[in-house]
């Protein structure tokens, strides 16, 4: 009987299952929403139960499970498997691995949910076994993985690869959940774009097609932004220009201190796809050291939702097998 490996990709939104063979091959994913209330004490039974219910769905028996793989938001203690803190889901030193194992009778790992996206992106994605390989994941917040010779940079408490709160912007900069300001993921994530893109409205007359939408909806998004800057559109493209000179930066940063093969930009905001991927190119080529810059290749996530779902099967892998 071929077995089959778990992989959860737990966000703030919604849950992603799914059962993964040993080649990275997924058999079957699915979705369930995340629910947070009172403090996100309810997210692994919903886990667990939506395993049972796929299997029973699929008429398999557990036995076919060989262990979970599980990203989460926030760091993680290597050793323990807790979450230190995941504040979008309102757990503070929860016991991730033990809740699991306990509610589903199944090996746990975990790790945090950017470095299983980076890890999938590695094994079957963008990175092409890439073994030196930064993923920045800009979604609702900016999430980062960052694998050193094949390897996940933990760091000494789990916070390694934390590129969203890189400092962009040290004086003067918005405020971030993480408590600072100025934070990349205060500017290149979808909230940031969006809130960039509003607030230039606000205090310009400029002509945009932006300003059509925000009088129609009320809000921008950054979709809406690249969907404008891909039409030509004047006030949209300035926008990506800034955005993507302060991720350029920050990536040139990180990669002067690591020298990786490839950059991979993933999460909602990598749909806008080649036009984001060249404009972070060029601010990172000014910025980042020659030969560092010769050797990073800057390319887009092709997982999509499913690199942390596979990533996480690759914990299991790794890990359990």
């Amino acid at each position: 009987m071929e077995q089959w490996l778990v992989g959860v990709d737990l966000g703030g939104t919604t849950v992603k299952l799914a059962f993964v063979n040993m080649y990275g091959e997924i058999i079957c994913k699915w979705e369930i929403p995340t629910d947070k209330s009172e403090q996100g004490k309810h997210i692994t039974t919903h886990i667990a139960k939506a395993i049972d219910e796929k299997l029973r769905e699929l008429d398999e028996s557990k036995g076919r499970l060989v262990g979970i793989g599980i990203g989460a938001p926030g760091p993680v203690n290597m050793t323990t498997g807790d979450i230190y803190e995941a504040v979008n889901l309102g757990w503070k030193n929860f016991p991730l691995k033990d809740r699991l194992e306990i509610e589903t009778g199944l090996p746990v790992v975990v790790d945090n949910d950017a470095n299983i996206a980076a890890i999938g992106e590695m094994w079957k994605g963008a990175g092409d076994g890439a073994k030196n390989l930064i993923l920045v994941t800009l979604g609702t917040g900016v999430g980062g993985g960052v694998i050193v010779n094949g390897q996940i940079v933990h760091g000494t408490n789990g916070a390694g690869g934390e590129i969203g709160h890189i400092a962009s912007i040290p004086e003067g900069g918005a405020s971030c959940n993480c408590g600072k300001t100025g934070c990349l993921e205060t500017i290149a994530s979808a909230t940031g774009i969006a809130r960039i893109a509003t607030e230039r409205l606000q205090q310009t007359d400029e002509p945009s097609s932006l300003r059509d939408v925000w009088k129609q909806v009320g809000a921008v998004t950054a979709k809406d932004v690249f969907d404008a800057a891909k039409e030509n559109d004047a006030f949209a493209l300035q926008i990506v220009d800034e955005v993507t000179f302060y991720l350029g930066l920050a990536l040139a940063n990180l990669a002067n201190g690591l020298n990786p093969e490839k950059i991979v930009i993933g999460g909602g905001v990598s749909k806008a796809g080649d036009m984001l991927a060249q404009a972070v190119a060029r601010h990172f080529k000014r910025f980042a050291f020659p030969r560092v810059a010769e050797a990073a290749d800057i390319v887009i996530a092709t997982l999509g939702n499913d690199a942390g779902v596979i990533g996480g099967a690759w914990l299991v892998k790794e890990n359990i097998v």
